[in-house]
């Protein structure tokens, strides 16, 4: 599982396995689940059985049905719920940066974008999937790198952890990804509104606006996770230089000195405020993060802060 295989410790491990995405609309699932809507009551009345699933709290198995019927069936609750968490990984080749270069091979570097975007998701992942949740995970890349974008799910149970991690392991970042249609056509093609995550660098000249307001005006409740490297956060590189569009490979020669880097900061900061403002709009949560941030901080201490997680 290469660089995926640090994160899920035993002892990170313990620190997530109580947890549970939050969401804050009353959802009505096809199936009752384990999700407890921050809209409903507190009651604990009985409200339906549902077949027992690899991973479940076998506290919650009725022994008397078992007995009788010889199938286990897992006991829910009125306040109870099924979630849909839907993750969308933009995996455009801008997400595989920065990279090192020695001897002829490319090396990830420890604040590598698309490292950190899949351990994030895995870690997100394996909370939806020990609450019960409904989880799908579609990675945002175009023709001709995918000629359908890679998908893992829709599925439930711990017991899809290990696929889950194959699945993310295996995954590269290539090519270049138009956010705004790839959000459209998934918010066409997906049935269940539920939790949208989208993990993206938003280094899309088409936008992300209009893609997003599909999905927000079919049901979903969003959070957008905005990653940057350090060095695109706050670069320090000065003199005559040749800039690279990774994506298209376009150049462009330029000069850069304290005044630039200091509008370079400027304007990254007016754009961030700016998303923040357009998704406070729209009921949507927003958090920027580098990767220099140690990922279990941002689950653990920043998603908790926000009311993400609980």
């Amino acid at each position: 599982m290469n660089d995926l295989t640090p994160l899920f410790d035993e002892k990170f491990l313990h620190k997530i396995d109580r947890l549970s995405l939050v969401v804050k609309k009353r959802r009505s699932g096809q199936l009752k689940g384990e999700r407890r809507s921050t809209k409903r009551g507190t009651s604990v009345e009985f409200a339906d059985y549902r077949n027992y699933t690899k991973g479940d709290d076998l506290r919650r198995v009725d022994w008397n049905i078992y007995a009788r019927l010889e199938r286990p069936f897992v006991k829910l609750f009125e306040e109870e719920e099924d979630l849909s968490v839907h993750l969308l990984i933009d995996a455009s080749r801008s997400m595989d940066w920065p990279a090192n270069v020695l001897a002829g091979q490319v090396r990830r570097a420890p604040t590598n974008k698309w490292v950190y975007a899949r351990r994030v998701a895995a870690a997100l992942s394996y909370i939806a999937l020990g609450s019960g949740d409904r989880l799908s995970i579609t990675l945002l890349q175009e023709p001709p790198v995918a000629p359908t974008p890679p998908r893992f799910g829709p599925t439930r149970s711990k017991a899809q952890t290990l696929p889950l991690l194959r699945f993310l392991a295996a995954q590269t970042a290539d090519g270049a990804t138009n956010l705004n249609r790839a959000l459209r056509e998934y918010a066409l093609q997906a049935r269940r509104a539920g939790l949208l995550i989208l993990i993206s660098d938003l280094f899309s000249p088409a936008g992300y606006e209009e893609g997003l307001t599909t999905l927000l005006a079919r049901g979903y409740e969003g959070l957008l996770l905005h990653i940057l490297a350090p060095t695109e956060a706050n670069p320090t590189l000065v003199g005559d230089l040749k800039l690279v569009d990774v994506e298209s490979g376009q150049t462009q020669q330029v000069t850069i000195d304290a005044a630039m880097l200091n509008l370079y900061r400027r304007r990254l900061a007016a754009w961030q405020n700016e998303i923040n403002r357009w998704c406070g709009g729209r009921g949507m949560t927003y958090v920027p993060v580098t990767t220099d941030l140690p990922f279990d901080q941002l689950i653990l201490s920043h998603l908790r802060q926000r009311g993400m997680i609980k």
